[in-house]
């Protein structure tokens, strides 16, 4: 249903991650059990991956995918039991389910008493009574922008988007889903409750802020014009564009405007055919722990919130993510739009229609 909006925000990071290499073995270790992960890319950092292979003695074997449908692609082309975890946006996962894929999670063993509750995803991650999945990280598609170059003020509504005051000064992410989510919000609307009627309405807002853009980019054109000054604004960026760039430029921030945000959220799964579930479990556990969730968030490919409440972030960190702000921020986000295949098709005809306009 979605394919994930936050990869590649760091070109130079992802090599760095490369060249460093995933094994990671402790020395001394000449064999080790291994772990085999499909994941996003922030779960290849050296800095999350080593501290858990060191205090278990283990190699973690990963490869990185970008959006559901390419990872399910990676499962369906290996045999059962080659992977044994998985990352996987929250509302997919009972795509996942359908397919027979995942275990269900012993839920009395990962602390799900501690993650933020809107984002434990329950309509998502429990499918006919069990639990299959857990929010491990979570963030908006919402304003990013430079704060020494546009008031911030302006960025608490997304009338700003489609007024004259910036025009020719705002970058577009090209990805359907959380920008028309976003179009919705401005609207009036709620996500969750889509339907075809709403479509004039979505074209409408849409086709304003296209004639207020100076580019509709991927993640990397987009991030990189709001990073270099090319944009002041980021419609459908957020902390996760913003956060990581930080130190380089501390004038980055984005706003949950009065209208809200679009959450996305990401979760870890177990294989149903893994060979070392308990293993698996152990992992998942670790990226749940609060050391874990502090190096997850972090991750030098991309930042974002920690789904649990008392992750080991630094003082500065939490500053960066605003995370204190969270609970207002989550009360007034709204979900991914999911529409059914007909409905879908016609979105991405209309969003076909707007990067088209002149």
């Amino acid at each position: 249903m979605s394919d994930n909006p936050v990869f590649v925000l760091s070109k130079h990071a992802r090599a760095l991650v490369a060249a460093a290499g995933l094994s990671l073995l402790p020395a001394g270790v000449a064999s080790a059990q291994e772990l085999n992960a499909l994941i996003w890319c922030d779960h290849a950092d050296p800095a999350l991956l080593r501290p858990f292979e060191e205090a278990n003695g283990v190699k973690v074997n990963v490869k990185e995918f970008e959006g559901t449908g390419a990872g399910l692609a990676l499962v369906e082309q290996s045999q059962p039991g080659d992977w044994d975890v998985m990352v996987i946006d929250s509302i997919d996962v009972p795509r996942g389910v359908e397919k027979g894929l995942f275990e269900p999670l012993p839920e009395d063993k990962l602390p799900f008493a501690d993650l933020f509750p809107e984002v434990r995803m329950d309509g998502s991650t429990i499918v006919d009574g069990k639990r299959y999945a857990i929010t491990e990280k979570f963030s908006y598609n919402t304003i990013g922008f430079n704060k020494a170059k546009v008031d911030p003020a302006d960025m608490q509504s997304m009338t700003a988007l489609t007024g004259d005051k910036y025009k020719g000064r705002i970058a577009i992410y090209d990805y359907y889903l959380p920008v028309i989510g976003m179009a919705m919000l401005a609207a009036g609307k709620k996500t969750a409750e889509l339907t075809e009627a709403d479509l004039p309405a979505i074209k409408d807002t849409l086709l304003r802020m296209k004639a207020n853009a100076k580019l509709v980019g991927e993640v990397t054109a987009s991030q990189t014009a709001l990073a270099t000054g090319e944009a002041d604004i980021l419609v459908g960026g957020g902390e996760w564009v913003t956060a990581g760039l930080a130190k380089e430029n501390p004038d980055l921030d984005f706003s949950i405007p009065n209208e809200g945000a679009v959450l996305w959220s990401q979760s870890l799964a177990m294989f149903k055919d893994s060979k070392n579930k308990d293993l698996a479990l152990k992992f998942i556990q670790y990226v749940l722990s609060p050391e874990g969730q502090a190096r997850l968030a972090t991750s030098s490919c991309y930042w974002g919130m920690p789904s649990n409440t008392k992750a080991a972030l630094t003082d500065e960190q939490k500053q960066t993510l605003r995370f204190d702000e969270q609970p207002a921020f989550l009360a007034r986000a709204q979900p991914y739009p999911a529409p059914d295949a007909d409905l879908d098709k016609k979105l991405q005809d209309l969003w076909t229609e707007m990067l088209q306009a002149q």
